[in-house]
């Protein structure tokens, strides 16, 4: 089997997008078409399914997919065995439009002699990446495992960043032209986050976030991508999300969205960083220096009780 083919393969899985594949991969889209096609008739079967968004894995494709990781990951390690020092730093960000992966950039600006490998597994369970952290298909990821006890021995969990939320709202919003809002002030109001995967961190934050200050998040909904989130609050007079400030996003300026500061207290998600216990990538604590060195949240602020311990305090 073509190697190259299966990485070629899992990037665009990973991506969506064949052009995105072929550009980290150096080659051009028709070749990352020709590999996935010669794979499939290999396989015997369809891999992926075109959309207008890009492409999407069909079930055949969701089955290989681990195993695909798994040669990519096992040829990696082989080439890591007789050139150490050649192998790119693979961190798993939650999206590339995120605060993390956003940060994650600067620093690589700052540093462009870093050979890094952003990807995005697209797995909600934190603990599915800490398995893949483990077996060595990525070297770190974003991610928050509540509760530590269960992460395998071999990967450790350190917290990086204390990240503030802000209320994103459209003009029509009763809360638009406000400098800054408390978390009384948004009881009642609805606070709309689709697409919350279940068993992720991302899941219990908000159960707690809506337990602890009495607030209505709506998961409701199929997630349809962050455009048409923007659509509705643009045209929504009752629709709220919260946001990183560091997010990239971006709208049409008709939509005049609104980002409004949360204190009294602020509302912050621990982000924490997994990665292997042993023998971890050396240009990793660099990074991790880097998301510490910024600026705290100003108090008062609330955090979920999982990001209160003393591992998330200390670690």
């Amino acid at each position: 089997m073509d190697t190259e083919a299966v990485r070629s393969f899992v990037r665009a899985a990973e991506l969506g997008q064949l052009q995105h594949a072929a550009d980290e991969l150096g080659v051009t889209q028709q070749a990352v078409s020709k590999r996935i096609a010669a794979l499939e008739r290999e396989l015997e079967v369809r891999l992926f399914t075109r959309t207008a968004r890009g492409v999407e894995l069909t079930l055949d494709g969701q089955a290989f997919l681990p195993h695909a990781r798994a040669v990519v990951a096992g040829v990696e390690r082989g080439i890591r065995a007789v050139r150490p020092n050649s192998r790119a730093l693979r961190i798993d960000v939650l999206g590339f439009r995120t605060g993390q992966a956003v940060i994650l950039h600067d620093y690589w600006r700052a540093h462009p002699d870093t050979d890094l490998d952003v990807v995005t597994l697209r797995a909600g369970d934190p603990r599915v990446v800490a398995a893949a952290v483990r077996a060595g298909d990525i070297d770190a990821s974003f991610r928050t495992v509540t509760d530590p006890a269960t992460l395998p021995p071999e990967v450790r969990m350190t917290h990086v960043l204390d990240v503030p939320l802000e209320l994103l709202v459209g003009p029509g919003h009763p809360l638009a032209a406000a400098r800054t809002v408390t978390p009384a002030q948004l009881r009642g109001h609805r606070i709309w986050v689709p697409g919350i995967a279940p068993r992720s961190e991302w899941a219990e934050f908000y159960d707690e976030l809506a337990a602890d200050l009495d607030l209505r998040i709506d998961g409701a909904g199929p997630n349809f991508g962050v455009e048409v989130l923007l659509e509705t609050l643009a045209d929504s007079p009752d629709v709220a999300t919260l946001v990183s400030p560091r997010d990239r996003l971006t709208w049409p300026a008709h939509h005049d969205l609104r980002r409004v500061p949360v204190a009294g207290p602020a509302i912050a998600y621990p982000l924490s960083l997994i990665f292997r216990r042993v023998d971890p990538h050396p240009r990793l604590h660099a990074i991790i220096r880097h998301f510490r060195s910024l600026a705290a949240v100003p108090g008062p602020v609330w955090r979920p009780a999982w990001g209160r311990t003393s591992w998330a305090s200390n670690a």
